[in-house]
């Protein structure tokens, strides 16, 4: 990834931060959007980076963002915490508007520019939830599964313009999103910690391990990678 232009999406804070500063790490030259700017600035001010403003619903700021990029990692999702019949459809709307539309438009808009230099490499930040059913995730799920497909399909696609497109499904990560998470619907992290077979919660840095990898694994395409401390294999 020495010198490679990388485009990492909700990177002000916890998976995608980690991510921006572990490609940053190997030599990429990163640019780290979010759609809370200062949050993305904070985090790109300590690694000498560049922050944009960036909504992934916006197919605007979307393009302008991948422009150039030979990496791009999208980590930008909302989640949701009820069964079907509890979800308002404008929640439903919301939460596939971020996860499944954000992270179409930005391969879409990323794709002809890499295919045009001769590659490169896409990350998808899915979840074990697009896998195996998950209680009152309803929207959450079934947005994270079709970024699962999409990153199948995208790989068949585009194989041939040597452009890799994977994905990571994390499990339960340690990060301010699902403290947020578990604030609003009154669990605890104890509870997340024991339903993981490996007893503990995931972290952003060990997401952002996994992401380097099919980052650089050239001869890796269409995998979705479960980094989810056992719980899909319990």
């Amino acid at each position: 990834m020495e010198c490679k232009r990388a485009l990492v999406t909700g990177a002000g804070s916890g998976i995608g931060a980690a991510v921006a500063r572990r490609l940053a790490a190997g030599g990429a030259t990163v640019t780290l959007g979010d759609v809370n700017a200062q949050a993305a600035e904070a985090v790109a001010a300590a690694l000498g980076a560049r922050a944009v403003a960036l909504d992934v619903r916006d197919e605007a700021e979307v393009a302008a963002a991948t422009n150039g990029v030979e990496i791009l990692v999208n980590v930008a999702g909302i989640g949701s915490t009820t069964n079907a019949p509890d979800t308002r459809l404008e929640v439903w709307e919301d939460v596939f508007a971020v996860n499944a539309r954000g992270t179409f438009l930005c391969c879409k808009h990323a794709i002809p520019g890499m295919a045009a230099r001769g590659g490169g490499a896409i990350v998808n930040i899915a979840s074990v939830a697009g896998l195996v059913g998950l209680r009152n995730r309803a929207a959450y799920c079934a947005s994270k599964g079709a970024v699962i497909a999409l990153t199948r399909a995208l790989a068949v696609d585009h194989a041939a313009d040597r452009i890799r497109v994977n994905a990571v499904a994390p499990g339960t990560v340690d990060s301010p999103w699902v403290r947020r998470l578990v604030e609003d619907v009154g669990e605890s992290l104890d509870a997340l910690r024991a339903r993981q077979p490996l007893g503990r919660l995931g972290t952003p840095d060990e997401i952002a391990d996994a992401v380097a990898y099919l980052v650089g694994a050239e001869f890796v395409t269409g995998t979705i990678l479960v980094a989810d401390g056992g719980l899909t294999a319990a």
